[in-house]
């Protein structure tokens, strides 16, 4: 559900499924502790 970039590479073009899994969790917890609504990141 998390689209965009993620860590400077595009979500979509990851192609190893763990790395993928990673770098989106890297990415929730770093915009919830910005104290971003969960809706907001799940987009």
């Amino acid at each position: 559900m998390i689209k965009g970039s993620i860590c400077g590479v595009k979500a979509e073009e990851i192609a190893d499924p763990l790395t993928k899994k990673m770098r989106q969790l890297d990415k929730l917890v770093d915009e919830l502790a910005k104290c971003k609504a969960i809706e907001k990141v799940l987009r």
